[in-house]
C-alpha cells in the first residue's frame, strides 16, 4: 500500500469522438451524447509537477512599442465581405465560413481567392469535395482565373501541407475541413479529426502568416458541424445564410477577434457568381401602387447597419371548426405568440378564434425587438382589414403590459427610412430629434397606437 497522504494514480477516461475527458467510465458522453464512446487511456498524474522557467519565443515589451503591421487587415475588393470582416483579411488569421449545402459558400470564397491572387499574391484553393475539373468551370462561369490562382483536390492532411510548401499561399481555402483526413486521429469526418485537422492548418497559418479561410458543415438544424472547440480554435466565425428558393444571401459573423462580432453582409447570387449589394433595404419592402391591410415596415440593426424590413399578417376566420392556427416565416414563433397575446388583451384585438399568420419579405430573418410595435400593427390591421398609412415605419419594443419601449440606434434606424423616402415614424417617447423630412408619432403604449391609427 502506498504511504499514508500520498493519492495513487487513477485511470482516466476520455471520449473518442469529442475529447470529453472524465475520472469514471460512462456509457454516454455527457459532452457530445455518443454511446459507448469512453474509453480508458491510462493513469492521470499522482501529484502536480513541478515546472521551471523555460526559454522564450520572444522578449516581453511594452505594449506601445509592439508592431501592428502584420495584425492589419488587408482589403479583399469585395465591399460586404469586407464589412463583415471587419476590414479585411488579417494576415495569419483562421476563419471558419458555415452553411447549408448548395447556398453559395465555395462560389464566394472562390471569388475571394481571385480578388487576393490578383492584388497580394498566390492564392490556393484546396477542395475535397469537388474535382479540379468542377472548380474550374465555375471558375471560367464567374471569371475568376489568374496565373496566382492555384487549386488542388486533396483529402489528406499531408498532401494539403505539402502544397502550402510548394506554393507559398497568402491565402488558402480548405473546403472542407470534414473531408480532409488525418491519419491516427478517430475517423473520417469525426471530431476529433476535424479538430487535429484545425489544429494542425492554425498553427501553419500562424507561422507562415498565411491567411486560412475553413469551410464548415453545418448540422440540421442550422449549427456548425464539429466540436465547439472548433470554434474556439479560429479567429473568426461567419454563418452564410440563404434561402434556396431565394437569390439573397446573408453572410454574418457570429465570433470576430479582428473586428465587430454582429455585422452583416448581403449578397445576391446569379448568373455571374456572388454579387454584393451595397443597398440591400430595397430587397425586404414590397413595392405597390397603394398600401393593403396587415402590412407594417420597421428598421432592423444589423451591426451598424439599418435595413428596412417589411413585416405582414393575415388573420383569417378558422371556418368554425378546429383549433387557430398560428403559423410564422422569418419571425421568431414564440415572440409572435407574444405578441399575439399583447395584442388582444392590450389592443382590444380579437384573434382567439381566428387563424393568424405572421410574416417577413424577401428572406430576411427578424429576430430582434425593435420589430415589435411594426408587427403587432399589421396583425391589427390586418384583423380590422385597414390599410397603414402609406409612407410610415414603426420601431419599438413592446412590453406584455402594453407599454412600447426604446430601442437602440434609433437615430440611424430613423435616419436609414428618411433617405429611403418614408415621411412619418411612429416611435416610443422620448425617441429623439426626428430627421430632416420626417414627423415623429410618439406613443406610450399600444392602445394609444390603435386609436391613432384605427
Amino acid at each position: 500500500m502506498p504511504p499514508a497522504g500520498v493519492k495513487t494514480a487513477r485511470p482516466a477516461h476520455r471520449c473518442s469522438e469529442c475529447g470529453y475527458a472524465s475520472a469514471k467510465w460512462v456509457g454516454r458522453c455527457p459532452e457530445c451524447q455518443a454511446w459507448g464512446s469512453i474509453q480508458e487511456f491510462g493513469a492521470t498524474a499522482a501529484s502536480l509537477r513541478a515546472v521551471s522557467a523555460g526559454p522564450v519565443t520572444a522578449p516581453a515589451r511594452p505594449i506601445a512599442e509592439v508592431e501592428l503591421a502584420g495584425a492589419r487587415a488587408v482589403p479583399t475588393g469585395i465591399e460586404e465581405f469586407d464589412r463583415v470582416l471587419g476590414g479585411g483579411l488579417v494576415p495569419g488569421a483562421v476563419l471558419l465560413v458555415a452553411g447549408e449545402p448548395g447556398v453559395g459558400k465555395s462560389t464566394l470564397l472562390l471569388e475571394v481567392a481571385h480578388r487576393v491572387a490578383a492584388s497580394n499574391g498566390p492564392a490556393l484553393v484546396v477542395s475535397g469535395e469537388e474535382s479540379a475539373g468542377q472548380v474550374r468551370l465555375r471558375a471560367e462561369r464567374i471569371g475568376a482565373l489568374h496565373e496566382r490562382l492555384y487549386l488542388a483536390a486533396e483529402t489528406d492532411l499531408a498532401a494539403v501541407l505539402s502544397h502550402i510548401e510548394q506554393v507559398n499561399p497568402t491565402l488558402l481555402v480548405l473546403d472542407s475541413v470534414q473531408t480532409v483526413r488525418s491519419p491516427g486521429d478517430g475517423t473520417d469526418g469525426g471530431a476529433t479529426q476535424v479538430r487535429a485537422v484545425a489544429s494542425a492548418l492554425t498553427a501553419v497559418s500562424k507561422s507562415r502568416g498565411m491567411t486560412t479561410i475553413l469551410v464548415g458543415h453545418v448540422t440540421k438544424d442550422g449549427a456548425i458541424a464539429g466540436p465547439r472547440t472548433l470554434e474556439h480554435l479560429v479567429d473568426v466565425v461567419i454563418s452564410f445564410d440563404g434561402e434556396r428558393h431565394s437569390s439573397l444571401r446573408l453572410v454574418r459573423a457570429i465570433k470576430n477577434r479582428f473586428g465587430p462580432a454582429d455585422e452583416i453582409g448581403c449578397f445576391e447570387i446569379g448568373d455571374a457568381g456572388v454579387v454584393g449589394v451595397s443597398d440591400p433595404s430595397a430587397l425586404f419592402v414590397s413595392r405597390r401602387t397603394a398600401p393593403v391591410p396587415g402590412s407594417c415596415v420597421t428598421v432592423t440593426l444589423e451591426g451598424s447597419r439599418p435595413l428596412l424590413a417589411e413585416v405582414q399578417a393575415l388573420v383569417a376566420s378558422t371556418g368554425g371548426g378546429g383549433s387557430p392556427r398560428r403559423a410564422v416565416s422569418g419571425l421568431d414563433a414564440q415572440r409572435v405568440a407574444m405578441i399575439n397575446a399583447v395584442v388582444e388583451r392590450r389592443g382590444g384585438v380579437k384573434l382567439a378564434e381566428a387563424d393568424v399568420f405572421a410574416a417577413s419579405v424577401g428572406g430576411v430573418r427578424i429576430a430582434e425587438p425593435a420589430a415589435d410595435l411594426a408587427l403587432a400593427l399589421a396583425i391589427a390591421s390586418a384583423s380590422k382589414d385597414r390599410a397603414l398609412p402609406e409612407g410610415m415605419v414603426a420601431l419599438g419594443e413592446v412590453g406584455l403590459s402594453g407599454e412600447i419601449r426604446r430601442v437602440g440606434g434609433t437615430g440611424r434606424r430613423l435616419a436609414e427610412a428618411a433617405r429611403q423616402g418614408y415621411k412619418v415614424a411612429l416611435v416610443p417617447p422620448d425617441a429623439g430629434a426626428a430627421p430632416p423630412g420626417m414627423r415623429l408619432v410618439e406613443v406610450p403604449d399600444l392602445g394609444t397606437a390603435f386609436q391613432r391609427l384605427f
